[in-house]
């Protein structure tokens, strides 16, 4: 249930980029095992610069394991089959993530939006409307 209350808190985060993360958000993430911290922060980051970045889109919410298994290092996450959800439709996305020694910090971070994801394909990927 922590982990659940910890990812609504980044999603609402990323819904207001020109915040820094309050003590209680941080509070949250340290809380969280380190994977599983890792892999939150880079996706909130994911979602941080699609939406500064891109403009035309409006990320709501990134899966790192959409489509593969990401690659998970104690400090760095690759994935090729990533997607993200923006105004109800859902992209493709590989990223790279880098974060500092306690998994808070992104130190390097590199993405690439694919393709629409057809809706058909919607299920079978965990990818919720």
């Amino acid at each position: 249930m922590r982990k659940v209350l910890v990812a609504v808190a980044l999603c609402a985060l990323a819904f207001h980029p020109a915040l820094a993360m309050d003590s209680r958000e941080e509070s949250g993430l340290r809380k969280l095992d380190p994977q599983t911290r890792l892999e939150q922060r880079c996706d909130v980051e994911a979602m941080e610069r699609i939406r500064n970045e891109e403009g035309n889109f409006n990320p709501d919410k990134v899966l790192a394991y959409a489509f593969a298994e990401p690659r998970m290092q104690e400090h760095a996450i690759q994935t090729r089959g990533a997607a993200f959800r923006s105004d109800g439709a859902w992209y493709h996305l590989k990223y790279k993530c880098e974060t500092s020694a306690d998994n808070m910090q992104i130190v390097g971070f590199k993405y690439k939006i694919g393709g629409l994801v057809p809706v058909e394909d919607w299920t079978k990927h965990f990818l919720v409307p």
